[in-house]
């Protein structure tokens, strides 16, 4: 068969599932591609996106099937919050899930993408990982299964510490030797010092964590400076997102900021729905002041940072 598939979201990040599809298909002895509708008629068309802002696909597509898939189609948006549409299928069969990535479709050859973990025991509001993938965390393959000797290993494992089988993911990790980078981040709300020591173990250029809520932070500040003070790790390596625009005022996003700030880690501002958002807004300039490491450093008071828009709201 001839096999076309479309990256919906663009080529800035390589889609995992279109990379397991060509597996299965050239393991097949299918012919695979890109599509482009100047190419003539295919038997079958994968068409794949992350993002629900990401618009559609509207090119016409010459092909005996279509297939959608990927979160983006499943994330639907609803008196102004997005909703996970569970009508929609977005597993791939088992076969093509577990199969070794075919990396050449994007040209990579020294990194490794893959899960080792799904789903979040924490059913954030602004997150879709519970309704997809379940409510508790789970070991779903082992390393070899999309790494085979690569320099670079990006884990996007949801949330691997809260996995039963964690030491041991994590130990495959250490052994492969490779620099790794779990992008979706560490909950530093079950960190203890087992899981700092096996953390600080692997060969990691950045750490990433989350402070989302913000009624959290006495829970979690100790955890913070308690890694902090077991890890020794400089800040510039210790990378927190901050979710700002979801339910928390402008007081409450700088509050957290400077905590972190002033106790060693580097924060990083991630606005919801930030397409929403007027150009204008005070929190799109939070976010070049923050997000802009230089600016971040030398201007420390973001009272100080654009005065005449800083003025315009009260509860900073």
């Amino acid at each position: 068969m001839r096999i076309g598939l479309v990256d919906v979201d663009g080529h800035n990040f390589p889609n995992l599932p279109l990379m397991k599809i060509s597996a299965w298909h050239k393991s097949h002895g299918d012919s695979v591609e890109w599509y482009e509708p100047i190419m003539g008629h295919f038997d079958k068309v994968y068409l794949s996106k992350v993002f629900s802002f990401t618009p559609d696909y509207d090119w016409v597509i010459d092909a005996d099937e279509v297939i959608r898939g990927g979160s983006g189609y499943c994330i639907k948006v609803v008196d102004g919050k997005e909703c996970w549409d569970n009508t929609q299928n977005t597993s791939l069969p088992y076969e093509v899930e577990h199969i070794y990535p075919d990396y050449s479709l994007y040209g990579i050859t020294d990194t490794a993408y893959g899960f080792m973990s799904r789903g979040c025991p924490r059913g954030c509001d602004f997150c879709h990982v519970a309704r997809k993938e379940g409510r508790h965390s789970y070991k779903v393959a082992d390393l070899s299964e999309f790494w085979h000797g690569q320099k670079n290993i990006v884990a996007m494992d949801p949330n691997v510490l809260a996995c039963p089988e964690w030491s041991d993911l994590l130990g495959q990790v250490r052994d492969s030797g490779a620099w790794v980078e779990f992008n979706q981040g560490f909950d530093i709300r079950i960190m203890d010092e087992a899981r700092t020591d096996a953390v600080t173990s692997l060969k990691m250029k950045m750490l990433h964590f989350a402070w989302d809520k913000y009624e959290d932070g006495d829970m979690i500040k100790p955890k913070f400076q308690l890694f902090k003070k077991r890890s020794g790790i400089d800040f510039r390596k210790l990378m927190v997102f901050v979710l700002c625009n979801f339910n928390t005022t402008i007081q409450q996003d700088l509050e957290r900021i400077y905590w972190l700030r002033d106790n060693g880690f580097d924060p990083f501002v991630m606005l919801y729905n930030k397409e929403a958002l007027p150009k204008r807004d005070i929190r799109r300039k939070m976010v070049q002041w923050v997000n802009n490491k230089f600016i971040f450093h030398a201007v420390p008071d973001f009272k100080d940072y654009e005065r005449g828009v800083y003025e315009q709201f009260s509860d900073i």
